[in-house]
């Protein structure tokens, strides 16, 4: 009511209304370059991401209410002070704003950075970038990763504090059915999507999609953004959301 009287006062005076952007979701990705992703797994990230954004099913869902856009952003992370934003905050709006976004990921080559993973130092600079969209209905932060936090803080400590309060985070695990080599130890995929449903996720609705290795990541990208874009949310008879804690954490 206040805003309403505030802006009728504003039209009486004469004096011009600025326009509030609409935005029905700010969706912040971040993607795992620690040491333990190579040369190619870092192009099968970024490409794929890419990839994923030009998908029909995502275009459609990216699309779906122009008059209440999407907002993205990009960054990457390793160490605890290495996070790098390669995509900046773009509504949008259009085809095209998608074209230009997988062109800069595409082009986009492996900077410099500690090879330690640091994924609660991730999840406060994604809460960061989030803070500056609160004209957005909602703020979702993504982060993949292909091991546990070995450096840092904790991504717990993080997940509940009062940076993400407002936020829910989601998780996109890459690991092969087998193990997967961290400098924890090697833990199989169950036991990593354990550890983020235990320490990383948060929020309603919030979910983890499982990469079964780096070849596997555009798909798996895919069926999460389908997912988030959409609003869906699956009761435990559809899909079991596992949101116990792990009986053997890793990496903590």
């Amino acid at each position: 009511m206040k805003l309403l009287l505030a802006g009728l006062a504003l039209a009486l005076s004469g004096a011009p209304i600025a326009a509030v952007a609409a935005c029905r979701v700010a969706l912040a990705l971040g993607l795992d370059v620690s040491g333990s992703v190579d040369g190619r797994e870092y192009r099968l990230q970024m490409d794929g991401l890419a990839a994923a954004l030009l998908r029909p099913e995502v275009r459609s869902a990216l699309l779906a209410m122009p008059e209440d856009p999407v907002e993205l952003m990009v960054f990457e992370w390793s160490g605890p002070g290495d996070q790098r934003v390669v995509q900046p905050w773009q509504s949008v709006t259009g085809a095209a704003a998608i074209d230009a976004i997988a062109g800069r990921l595409q082009a986009t080559m492996r900077g410099p950075g500690d090879p330690s993973t640091a994924l609660g130092a991730a999840m406060r600079a994604g809460a960061a970038q989030l803070s500056s969209r609160s004209h957005c209905a909602r703020k979702v932060l993504d982060i993949s990763g292909d091991g546990p936090s070995n450096t840092g803080p904790l991504p717990q400590a993080i997940r509940d504090s009062a940076v993400l309060s407002d936020v829910t985070v989601n998780g996109l695990v890459i690991a092969d059915a087998g193990t997967v080599a961290g400098m924890h130890g090697a833990a199989d995929q169950a036991s990593l999507d354990g550890y983020f449903q235990a320490y990383v996720i948060r929020g309603p609705g919030a979910f983890t999609e499982a990469a079964a290795g780096f070849d596997d990541y555009e798909d798996a990208m895919v069926r999460k953004l389908i997912r988030e874009l959409q609003g869906l949310v699956l009761s435990q008879a559809e899909r079991p959301q596992r949101s116990r804690r792990p009986s053997q954490p890793i990496g903590q």
